[in-house]
Formats: structure tokens, C-alpha cells, sequence
């Protein structure tokens, strides 16, 4: 994508590409390097257009054909149904918390609106404790007691009757546990599922006929931070809460194309660049091969090591985030160092669960993963 005509562009671009690391951020994350390339050539003037998209009118002919396609790419990426509605928000998925009560709780005339949570991690605890402020909330299932490092045998799930929704979160980034398929909990009773798939959309096909709202921040696995998708089922838009705000109404969004206000118009940019990036890549099912190489790969080495340990049960392991601890946590900030000087940077874990982790979206490739073993290799060889 180079510009043949700008040796000097080409040339910072080399330098730039030479310079990059392996970054194991679990959000914001990687961005595929092809991507990045092309915004920085696209960024003095769009496609011939004398503007960056960044100083770009959301009302222009231009952005309006960047959103368009945005929309149609990744409606084909994860094959939406034609009665779904992809929406382009803001306020991340902590936002989203908020605003999906807002739109659903109140889908039934019942005097208190109620929802059922699973609640599997960090972020699922966060959904139901926002969720509380607007309804009454069930507790369907928790693996708090567990420490979060297995999900809760469906079986076991107590669901309201008279609940407006279920809440799962799909992956939870922190500690590290994933559902390996959605649980045909909705279409037999008649249920709305509403799944938080921040951090592994894209990663792997959407089962809609078990799902009927999805939503997650962009930041881990399809752009920059500042926009939020959220799918929702047609039929589910036009019950919002008198009190939510206009520019969360999932109707308004919906009928004014999401540009009730004014959108995070370069983050739904770069988000359609690497909805196109995927689309080169084979899609969605070629995507999720490669992330399983990656995953069994890390897990793979984990399991044979005692100086390493993953403490998820392998049933629910995050093909997306891989938490691990070393045996002797004395050398923690010595791995981080010497993990940083070998170009593999942000593998600390979050502060709520300490040691380390890896963050292997779709932009990380199966490279990145096999020279973190190969350190994690020689760092415990050294040790010895």
C-alpha cells in the first residue's frame, strides 16, 4: 500500500514497521500493521478527498460511504440476519452496562423490571452491579466462590420467569475464561440473551439464533477506543426507559443510521479497515482456526511447565486472553524486564489478579505467540 511516489513516506513507514513490537495489550490492542499503514497514507487526504477522515463532516458524501461499507463488511463478517440492527455507538462496553437496561428492562409490564446475570469474572460483576440502579437483578449463576475459574454448569442456572433478559459475558479479559459455544437458553423459553462480546468479536461465528443482542467496545479486537458495536434483534428496539438518553435509545440510533449525534467517525474508520484486513484474511471461520492454533499453542506449553501455571479450567480457557502465573512470583518484574527488552511488551496482569497475561487477538500473529514461548522458554531455563 505504499505510495510509490513518496519514497520519503515509504521509507518512515520501514523504519516504523522495523520499530514494532510484540504487544500483548489486552485493550486497546494490536491493530494489524497493514492497517495502520494504510491510515497513515490515507491520513492528509482520503481517496483523492483534500480532508483526513479525522476532519471529516459525519454528514459527507465520503464518511457516509466509509460507514455504509463499515456496516456491510461486517454484517458479512459474522453473517447478521437481515432483522438485525448494527448500531455504531459511543461509551464502550461500561457505557453499554447502562444502556442496555435502559432499552430492555422494561420490555415487560411487570411493577420492577428485572434481568437475570451469569456472572463468570470481573466484567459480568460490573454489568450486574450498573444493572441494579435501573431494575431488580437475578443472580442466575456466579462462579465468585470458585474464583472465577470456570463457568457455571448451566444446569445449575436459576432464571427468573418473568426476567426482561439474560446477561452473559461471553469472554471475561481479566480472568480469562470463555464460553465455548452460547447455551440454547433463549429460543426454547422465549428469552432475549444479551452478550458482552467486547473482547472476542471476530474472533469466532455468532450463533444468532441463540443471541439476540451483542455489543462490545471496539478496543480489543476491531479498532480504537471511542466506538461501541452493539447488533440488536429489530423487534427489541422501542421499549426504552422514558429517562434514557436520546443519543442511547436504541431506536433513535437505529432510525437515524447511527448518526443521531455526531459518531467516533475515525474510530468507525479504522474499524472498517480491519473489517476489511479480515475479509483478506479468509473471514471469520479462516480467523478462528488461527486463533485456536495460538491458543493451544500457549496453553499447550503452560500445561507441560511447573514453573508456569494457568489456573482456568480447560473446559472455559479464553482462546483471547491467557492469564499465568510463575511458580516463584519474586521474578515477576524480572520476566516483565526482560520480556520488554526481548520486544513482548504489556504481558502484566491486571492488578485485581496479578501475575501475568497475554492478550492473542485476531491482530496477534501465531510469530508473536511462539517467541513469548521461546522467552518464556529460555526465562525459565535461566532460572534454574
Amino acid at each position: 500500500m505504499n505510495d510509490p511516489q513518496n519514497p520519503a513516506l515509504a521509507a518512515m513507514m520501514q523504519r516504523a514497521v522495523a520499530e514494532r513490537v510484540y504487544n500483548f495489550s489486552p485493550g486497546p490492542a494490536a491493530l494489524p500493521a497493514e492497517v495502520l499503514q494504510q491510515a497513515a497514507e490515507e491520513m492528509l487526504s482520503w481517496h483523492g478527498s483534500g480532508v483526513s477522515v479525522m476532519e471529516m463532516s459525519h454528514r459527507s458524501r465520503e464518511f457516509e460511504s466509509i460507514l455504509a461499507q463499515a456496516e456491510a463488511d461486517l454484517r458479512e463478517l459474522l453473517q447478521v440476519p437481515k432483522d438485525y440492527r448494527i448500531l455504531f455507538l459511543q461509551g464502550g462496553a461500561i457505557g453499554e452496562n447502562a444502556i442496555v437496561p435502559l432499552n430492555l428492562m422494561r420490555r415487560l409490564d411487570a411493577e420492577r423490571p428485572k434481568a437475570d446475570f451469569v456472572v463468570t469474572g470481573t466484567w459480568s460483576v460490573k454489568t450486574e452491579q450498573e444493572a441494579r440502579r435501573y431494575g431488580e437483578v437475578n443472580i442466575a449463576a456466579s462462579s465468585v466462590e470458585q474464583k472465577f475459574v470456570r463457568i457455571p454448569d448451566v444446569a445449575d442456572w436459576k432464571l427468573a420467569d418473568d426476567s426482561a433478559y439474560l446477561h452473559l459475558c461471553t469472554n471475561e479479559t481479566i480472568v480469562g475464561v470463555e464460553f465455548q459455544e452460547v447455551p440454547e437458553v433463549g429460543q426454547k423459553h422465549g428469552r432475549v440473551v444479551v452478550a458482552d462480546v467486547s473482547s472476542h468479536i471476530l474472533s469466532r461465528p455468532v450463533d444468532w439464533s441463540r443471541l439476540q443482542v451483542v455489543y462490545g467496545g471496539a478496543q480489543k479486537n476491531i479498532g480504537p477506543a471511542g466506538v461501541t458495536i452493539v447488533i440488536v434483534r429489530e423487534d427489541l428496539l422501542g421499549h426504552a426507559h422514558p429517562l434514557c438518553p436520546s443519543a442511547f435509545n436504541w431506536r433513535l440510533a437505529a432510525e437515524h443510521g447511527s448518526m443521531y449525534n455526531t459518531p467516533p467517525t475515525y474510530a468507525i474508520y479504522i474499524a472498517g479497515l480491519v473489517f476489511q484486513w479480515l475479509k483478506r484474511q479468509g473471514g471469520v471461520p479462516a480467523v478462528e482456526q488461527r486463533n485456536i492454533a495460538k491458543a493451544k499453542a500457549l496453553y499447550d506449553f503452560l500445561d507441560q511447565s511447573a514453573f508456569y501455571r494457568n489456573e482456568i479450567d480447560p473446559s472455559c480457557r479464553s482462546r483471547m486472553n491467557v492469564p499465568f502465573f510463575l511458580a516463584d512470583e519474586s521474578r515477576n518484574e524480572a520476566f516483565l524486564a526482560q520480556a520488554r527488552a526481548a520486544g513482548l511488551v504489556q504481558l502484566k496482569g491486571h492488578k485485581s489478579v496479578g501475575g501475568m497475561r497475554a492478550s492473542i487477538y485476531n491482530a496477534m500473529p501465531l510469530e508473536g505467540v511462539m517467541a513469548l514461548i521461546d522467552f518464556m522458554r529460555e526465562f525459565e531455563r535461566s532460572a534454574a
